[in-house]
C-alpha cells in the first residue's frame, strides 16, 4: 500500500511539474489592451495572448482599444493590466508631459517589440511630401492614440502647425481608409508596424501611395525627438512604386506593477520561447529578439522582466 502511496505522490508531483514546465506558475488572467481592430497591435496581440495561454499557467485576453494613452489610462484605472504603447506615449507619462496632464508612474516595461513606422498613407499621386499636406484634409489618429503628437512631431519640422495649416480630423486607422475611399480626407498618418492591416486592405483595392521623409528633415526630426529612428518601408509591403524612407518608434509592452512577477515571466516565456511558431501566425514575430526587448530606457522594466532577462544573460534597470 505504501509503495502505491508513494507511486501516486510521485506522479502527481511530475504532474504538477509537467504542467509548470513551461514558464512559472502563474494562474492569473490578464486583460491586454492592444489597438484597433485593423491594426498591428490586435493582430499580434491576439497571437501573443494564444501562444501565452497555450504554453503557460497565465491566461491573457487581447482587446481593442483606442491607442497608447486609452491604454494607459485603462490600466491607470484597474481595467486593464498590460498593453501595447507606443515608445514615446509611455515616456510622456511617465513624466507626465504632453498627452498626460499628471504622471502615471504605477507601470513598468515589459519588452519593446518592433518599429512602428510612421506611415503617411494617401490616394493621390500628387502628395509626394510633407509640405504637400499644408491645405489638406488629414487623418492624425483616433482620440486617444499617440498619432496624434507624432503628426505634431513630423508637420512641425516641416514648418507645418497641426492646427492651422491643415484640416485635421481624428479617426481609427481603419475608419482613415474608409474616409480616403470614399474621397472624404486626402491623407492619413498611421503609426503602426507595417504591413499594417487597415494599409493592406487599401492596398488590395487601390494604388496606395506613401508619403516620404528626405534625409534634411529626417536629421532634423531625430534631433529633436530621441523616440524616432529612420526607417525603411520597402515598396513590396504595399505595392509601392519605390522604397519609402520614413520615421518610427518602438511598440513597447507595459503593464501594472501590481501584476505579479510570475505572470509577466510567462507573457516573455511565452512569447520569445515560440517565436517560430508566433512568426507562422504573424510576420511581426520575425522582428521580435530579446536584444531590442530589453533596450527600451525611459520606464523601468517589471520585475517578472528582470528575472526573465537575467535567465538570457541580459540585465534590465528596474524600480
Amino acid at each position: 500500500m505504501k509503495k502505491i502511496l508513494s507511486l501516486a505522490l510521485v506522479l502527481a508531483l511530475a504532474l504538477t511539474c509537467s504542467a509548470f514546465a513551461d514558464g512559472m506558475p502563474g494562474g492569473s488572467k490578464l486583460v491586454f489592451m492592444t489597438g484597433g481592430a485593423q491594426g498591428t497591435y490586435y493582430g499580434l496581440g491576439g497571437v501573443l495572448a494564444g501562444k501565452i495561454g497555450e504554453k503557460t499557467s497565465t491566461t491573457v485576453t487581447a482587446v481593442t482599444s483606442g491607442g497608447s494613452k486609452a491604454n494607459i489610462e485603462a490600466m491607470d484605472d484597474g481595467d486593464a493590466q498590460i498593453a501595447f504603447a507606443q515608445s514615446d506615449v509611455a515616456s510622456y507619462a511617465y513624466k507626465g508631459m504632453r498627452l498626460f496632464d499628471d504622471k502615471v508612474t504605477n507601470f513598468s516595461t515589459v519588452a519593446n517589440l518592433y518599429m512602428e513606422q510612421v506611415q503617411i498613407v494617401t490616394l493621390d499621386p500628387t502628395i509626394k511630401t510633407v509640405a504637400d499636406l499644408k491645405g489638406k484634409n488629414v487623418s492624425v489618429g483616433a482620440a486617444g492614440a499617440g498619432v496624434y503628437f507624432n503628426a505634431v512631431d513630423v508637420l512641425k519640422v516641416y514648418d507645418l502647425d497641426i492646427e492651422k495649416d491643415i484640416k485635421p480630423t481624428y479617426q481609427s486607422f481603419g475608419d482613415s481608409v474608409e474616409a480616403l475611399l470614399d474621397g472624404k480626407i486626402d491623407a492619413a498618418f498611421i503609426v503602426a508596424g507595417a504591413p499594417t492591416t487597415a494599409v493592406t486592405s487599401l492596398a488590395a483595392t487601390r494604388k496606395v501611395y506613401l508619403v516620404g521623409f528626405d534625409d534634411e528633415h529626417v536629421l532634423l526630426l531625430t534631433a529633436l525627438s530621441p523616440y524616432y529612428s529612420v526607417n525603411v518601408i520597402k515598396q513590396d509591403v504595399y505595392n509601392t512604386d519605390e522604397d519609402v524612407t520614413t520615421v518610427a518608434v518602438g511598440a513597447v509592452v507595459i503593464a501594472r506593477d501590481d501584476v505579479s512577477e510570475a505572470d509577466v515571466y510567462n507573457f516573455l516565456y511565452g512569447t520569445f520561447e515560440n517565436l517560430e511558431e508566433i512568426t507562422a501566425a504573424h510576420a511581426k514575430g520575425a522582428e521580435l529578439n530579446l536584444n531590442f526587448a530589453a533596450s527600451y530606457t525611459a520606464v523601468p522594466y517589471h520585475k517578472g522582466a528582470i528575472k526573465y532577462f537575467a535567465e538570457k544573460g541580459i540585465k534590465v534597470t528596474g524600480k
